[in-house]
């Protein structure tokens, strides 16, 4: 038996590594779930294999003296709770993204900034101020600014906020012009941990027709200008997930990531969304590559 177990170890090495090398190039792919009741559920995304980072979109209404508000569009929140523990139990994170392309929201001053931080720990964070948790007993992994509406007052002072609480992960999706209109002096306030910048809808700055110069420059702004753990390549997962930026799998591993990575600071790519992502399977395609 002993040497059975010798003549194997150079065999599970091999295996062992072999896994290592897997879950480093899932680790480099985020994904926002939750606005197509088609996409399936938050468990069947991280089953997949293919992903780091889940982002459950969205918290689109909060601040100005509203009552917060999830909206997870087709979703019920039924079973998300032990969902998130799913993920969190193959080691990826799940985060809450804040905004998006509708709803309302906006801060209106400090208070409210501090107070929908009170809010965010309590409910979905590791606070323990509510009995009254929208996605149960789950502790969320942190929280990500996805502000595309509104005046851009007091984000800055919501992220301290938040950075204060400890053990929040902090992430944000700005737009690729920079500075972001929105969020951008929120970035300037304090590092945020991984910043995913849209490189789609915005034609000035994006991959167009084979030609990554723009959005190579663009990178270069934001990985020069902002202080970030890591930056993210922000894609839509498909030619109709988004107006425009999409980028072939092949040109993506084979272009542009080289490009960028060699200026620095690149962690890996941010998909718009899941629903896209499980009928194309953009992210196994190139998560070999990224």
């Amino acid at each position: 038996m002993a040497g059975n177990n010798t003549s194997w170890a150079p065999v599970l090495a091999l295996l062992l590594v072999a896994g290592m090398v897997g879950n480093t190039c899932a680790g480099n792919i985020a994904v926002y779930w939750g606005q197509n009741g088609d996409e399936g559920s938050l468990a069947e995304a991280c089953n997949s294999g293919n992903y780091a980072y889940a982002i459950i979109a969205f918290l689109s209404t909060f601040g100005n003296g509203q009552a917060p508000q999830l909206n997870l569009a087709g979703h019920s929140t039924d079973g998300v709770n032990e969902d998130i523990k799913g993920c969190q139990g193959q080691g990826i994170k799940v985060l809450l993204s804040l905004g998006g392309g509708s709803g309302g929201y906006g801060l209106a001053s400090s208070d409210d900034a501090n107070n929908l931080a009170n809010y965010l720990w309590d409910n979905f964070l590791g606070g323990t101020g509510s009995s009254t948790r929208p996605l149960g007993d789950a502790v969320l992994d942190g929280v990500d600014l996805d502000i595309e509406t509104g005046n851009p007052a007091h984000y800055d002072e919501l992220a301290s906020a938040l950075k204060a609480k400890g053990s929040v992960m902090l992430t944000a999706a700005p737009q690729c012009p920079y500075p972001d209109a929105s969020v951008g002096p929120a970035l300037q306030a304090v590092p945020f941990d991984i910043v995913w910048v849209q490189f789609y809808n915005n034609p000035p700055c994006q991959y167009a027709n084979g030609d990554d110069s723009s959005l190579v420059n663009a990178w270069r702004t934001w990985t020069s200008s902002v202080s970030a753990g890591s930056f993210y390549l922000g894609l839509p997962a498909a030619t109709d997930a988004a107006g425009s930026g999409f980028i072939p799998a092949s040109d993506l591993t084979g272009k542009v990531i080289p490009d960028i990575s060699s200026i620095g600071n690149y962690g890996g790519i941010m998909l718009w969304s899941r629903f896209y992502d499980a009928r194309d399977n953009y992210s196994g395609q190139v998560k070999a590559g990224v």
